[in-house]
């Protein structure tokens, strides 16, 4: 089972399941929302199922966007996972406590990346989000 938590330990989370195609996005958005050069993300396994242990009443959400929400703390801000529809699609690597399961399979959005990000790794790189991710 895969546990988490914010900064400020308010808010965690237990996951029933595995986490899956994880990314991290470059976009203008993700950056800010993650106050760094990218996000990282991974989707929720098909089963999987969150179940928040402690701290609902901190969790906000971002207002939607087509649908796209994020979930965050709101007493440190930290970013916890991302919404659609109102449902958890995805959780934030940053707060996972230990080993996530998954590595940054792609990085998206790389062609609205800050000046100052230089990506490492051998995860493949996107202009934009390939179809299908």
């Amino acid at each position: 089972m895969l546990t988490g938590s914010c900064f400020c330990s308010e808010v965690s989370y237990e996951l029933d399941g595995s986490l899956q195609k994880g990314r991290a996005c470059h976009c203008s958005k993700c950056r800010k929302v993650f106050s760094g050069a990218s996000s990282a993300y991974a989707e929720l396994a098909p089963g999987s199922e969150i179940r928040w242990t402690k701290g609902t009443a901190s969790l906000v959400s971002s207002r939607p966007r087509d649908g796209w929400a994020i979930g965050f703390c709101g007493s440190c801000g930290s970013t916890l996972c991302g919404l659609f529809n109102g449902e958890v699609h995805g959780l934030t690597l940053g707060c996972v406590d230990g080993d996530p399961g998954v590595e940054i399979e792609m990085h998206i959005f790389v062609g609205s990346k800050a000046p100052w990000d230089h990506i490492g790794g051998d995860a493949p790189q996107f202009d934009e989000r390939p179809a299908g991710s």
